[in-house]
């Protein structure tokens, strides 16, 4: 009877905790929990001669009292002001290495106690990994022998990581340029405490400023100078023997970058004025070349504030931007320079230049080729030949050039011009190759180049390599995986005139493993991993990717997973989760291509639906959700028209292969899948309840665009208002969960989003309910916040979907047509 009377205690105080405003974390079922504790494989790092193998382990989360540091939020960055590295840095806890086709790892000798790892880098040579320990107090820089397999410690805790990557190697290999404190720095201000002198002033010109809703910027003259405190490093060169000499006096440095000779370094400072408006990166700075002694020789661009850009996604800065080393050559400069003066509106045949200026850096900018869009990249090979890429968003337009990039009187030949929603056209990318100068350039026999496509087709996946001759065009079929139940993803080349590729296998129940493929010899497979799958109780699922169609005839694709143990014969109805992202198109032919491959591994990481197939679910993960535009018209114009009909055609289908209940079907998303739930639930009766993880519901409060919606909202008012669930919670009669990280900082999705809708919701009698987790961003880290929203979801699930009373009839709503 006791045990009865506990039994009895424990269920209404799990009742009452689930019904109260605030309670403590919580853990999801058994058959959840043992999934989110099984162990994560390491992160594996092999070098370009496909000999040595490093493993890099870390937990799979961070704990609640990690995110709890001290951490300010200055210029779009998230600084711990103690330890001088980003608050949300990933921290790897171990590290082994072995020779690639060794069966076992040894374990790394010498490193620091308690590590707290980070910023991996190969040294030129691929000899050695630079790494940061981050201790209490500060950032130290580190170093490893791959050849040896021992760590040792180069720097005291001294390293500045607050602007990102705090080293950079040397082309010797034999010493680092790295960011140090300077001597001088002033303590921070607490802005909690400090006594203001006046108020925060902005101003409007008259320019158009139509910038993201970003977050963690500057707001007031304390921020400033924290920033800028935070910011400041002194440049050391820091030798292998430890040995440490001042290089560069203090300044806020973003970036450096030895050429590839080694004789010049390209640094970009970051300096005043900064911005209320925009991040880090878009306040003054200037970019110059160094001697490796660290004398200026060259300004290249001496930026004031970038808060002014024309309206348009392809719009970019009027000034050079985008400055790069010559991969094939020892000490030439290369950027790209906007031909329209950043304004995509402006009719031009050009938009876009690259230039280079070689060693000395004297005389005038040479240009290399002009291109149709946006420059996005330049692939080098040598003298004469180099790959140049562009994209056009408006369009989804990329074209890909072959040009001869010492005489730029030779009109550039176009390779490829092609949608880059098309994933059945894509070609794959250039293999490339290290040089004698350690650089990555075109990997080439004679006249031909290598390709690596991902193979999707409307038959399946099979991932291919390439021969392309530039001289001709004509291209050979190296290599096609003919894998019908696996999945093979071609990772990088090893050695190409040898044929051998590093490629990574799995399948649903395979955790993915490496492995050296030879393709000029066949079955020739060699393993250079062997992880065990750590999610045994998935072993058992099935799963397949099910095609279907759209009321106008799109084709849409989900991956649909039964539940553990569902017998097929007896096809008993069970409740449904469907999981899914909307996504813009501008052509229907894109929008209806499958590019999702059943043969992928299970893997029931914090944000899948997945885990759902272990407590009596059918899961539709991945569920198509295209939105299309074509022509003239913006996909977003009948967004909520076609959002339901993408929902209604996939639960058509799960319900016709009679697996579902259609009665209880539950939908959910995060971010903009969150969006989509909200307006699912407001404009459908397609759902007994919905999960909206971090979601945008309100588009007023993204005035100046949003998620792939070019127009302002003063162009499209009536779009804006079409699409926010906020102003039409009128209409929401559907049971939805709402959850977001209290530290949001993704642009656009502030946590007052879920809290405004919610207030809105509650105030209108709609059932819902909002789940607030403290310290959390945009995606979630600490694994009590992550047990906490599985155990939220089921609950929630088991409520108003699996335990739906057949007796309940949602209240009718307006229902798009």
């Amino acid at each position: 009877m006791k045990n009865i009377m506990n039994c009895l205690l424990l269920s209404l105080l799990t009742l009452g905790t689930f019904a109260q405003g605030g309670l403590e974390y919580q853990e999801p079922p058994k058959e959840i929990k043992e999934l989110i504790d099984a162990p994560l494989a390491p992160w594996v790092r092999i070098d370009n001669k496909g000999e040595n193998v490093v493993l890099l382990y870390r937990n799979a989360y961070k704990s609640i009292a990690e995110l709890s540091e001290e951490e300010l939020r200055l210029g779009g960055l998230r600084i711990n002001p103690v330890t001088n590295i980003g608050s949300r840095t990933t921290f790897y806890n171990n590290v082994k290495v072995k020779k690639a086709f060794d069966e076992d790892a040894k374990q790394v000798t010498g490193l620091p106690d308690n590590p707290r790892m980070a910023y991996f880098s190969w040294s030129p040579d691929e000899s050695k990994m630079a790494f940061t320990h981050t201790t209490s107090s500060g950032v130290e820089i580190w170093v490893l022998d791959v050849i040896k397999g021992a760590a040792k410690k180069l720097s005291n805790a001294g390293a500045n990581a607050n602007l990102g990557w705090p080293m950079v190697w040397s082309i010797d290999s034999k010493s680092m340029l790295v960011k140090m404190l300077p001597d001088d720095r002033e303590p921070l201000i607490n802005t909690n405490t400090a006594v203001p002198t006046g108020p925060t002033v902005s101003t409007s010109t008259g320019e158009k400023a139509q910038n993201r809703t970003y977050q963690d910027l500057l707001k007031n003259p304390v921020d400033e100078k924290n920033f800028e405190q935070l910011a400041r490093a002194a440049i050391f060169k820091v030798s292998l023997d430890g040995t440490m000499s001042k290089w560069m006096d203090t300044g806020m440095y973003r970036g450096m970058d030895y050429s590839p000779d080694g004789n010049y370094v390209l640094i970009t400072k970051v300096k005043r004025p900064f911005s209320y408006l925009v991040p880090y990166y878009r306040f003054a700075s200037e970019t110059a070349i160094y001697d490796k002694s660290g004398k200026q020789v060259k300004m290249l661009l001496d930026n004031g504030v970038d808060e002014v850009r024309p309206k348009g996604f392809m719009s970019t800065t009027d000034k050079p931007r985008g400055f790069s080393w010559r991969a094939d050559k020892p000490a030439t400069v290369v950027w790209a320079q906007a031909l329209d003066e950043g304004d995509p509106a402006k009719e031009v045949e050009f938009h876009d230049e690259a230039l280079e200026l070689p060693a000395p850096f004297t005389g005038e900018a040479r240009s290399l080729m002009k291109m149709k869009n946006r420059f996005s990249g330049i692939t080098w090979g040598n003298d004469n030949v180099a790959i140049a890429n562009d994209y056009w968003f408006d369009n989804r337009n990329t074209k890909t050039y072959l040009f001869n990039p010492s005489d730029n009187s030779v009109e550039p030949k176009i390779l490829f011009d092609r949608n880059y929603q098309d994933a059945y056209s894509d070609p794959g990318n250039f293999v490339t190759a290290k040089n004698k100068l350690n650089q990555y350039i075109l990997s080439m026999d004679g006249s031909n180049a290598y390709l690596m496509g991902d193979g999707f087709s409307d038959e399946g996946q099979f991932p291919f390599v390439d021969q392309l001759n530039l001289e001709n065009n004509k291209t050979t079929r190296l290599y096609q995986s003919a894998y019908t139940d696996k999945v093979e993803d071609l990772v990088d080349a090893i050695n190409m005139s040898k044929g051998e590729i590093l490629v990574r296998i799995e399948s649903p129940t395979e955790y993915p493993n490496y492995y050296v493929r030879n393709i000029k010899k066949k079955m020739e497979l060699k393993p250079i991993t062997q992880f065990e799958n750590p999610f045994k109780a998935m072993m058992e699922v099935e799963k397949e990717v099910i095609t279907y169609e759209r009321e106008d005839g799109v084709e849409l694709t989900g991956t649909l997973y039964l539940p553990v143990g569902y017998d097929k014969e007896k096809k008993e109805k069970m409740p449904m989760v469907m999981w899914a992202y909307p996504v813009e198109y501008k052509d229907k032919a894109s929008a209806g291509q499958n590019t999702t491959n059943p043969n992928e591994f299970i893997y029931p990481w914090y944000g899948s639906p997945v885990f759902w197939v272990t407590r009596g679910y059918v899961v539709l993960d991945d569920a198509a959700f295209p939105i299309i535009g074509e022509g003239d018209e913006q996909p977003n114009d009948t967004f909520r028209k076609q959002l339901v009909a993408n929902a209604k055609a996939g639960i058509d289908a799960v319900d016709a292969m009679g697996y579902i209940d259609r009665e209880r079907v539950a939908v959910g998303g995060h971010s903009y899948g969150a969006f989509m739930v909200a307006n699912l639930l407001s404009h459908s009766n397609l759902f007994a309840a919905g999960i909206a993880r971090s979601g945008a519901y309100n588009r007023t409060l993204t005035p100046f665009g949003f998620q792939r919606e070019e127009r302002s909202y003063w162009e499209a008012p009536e779009v804006y208002y079409t699409m926010s669930p906020f102003m039409h919670a009128d209409k929401m009669k559907t049971p939805l969960l709402l959850i977001h990280g209290e530290a949001d900082n993704n642009s656009g999705t502030y946590p007052m989003q879920s809290e405004r809708y919610f207030n809105a919701l509650k105030g209108l009698g709609g059932p819902a309910r909002l789940v607030m987790l403290p310290k959390e961003s945009h995606g979630y880290r600490a694994k009590e916040s992550i047990m906490h929203v599985l155990w939220e979801q089921d609950a929630w699930l088991d409520e108003h979907v699996k335990n739906k009373d057949p007796m309940d009839t949602s209240i009718e709503m307006e229902v798009d047509k």
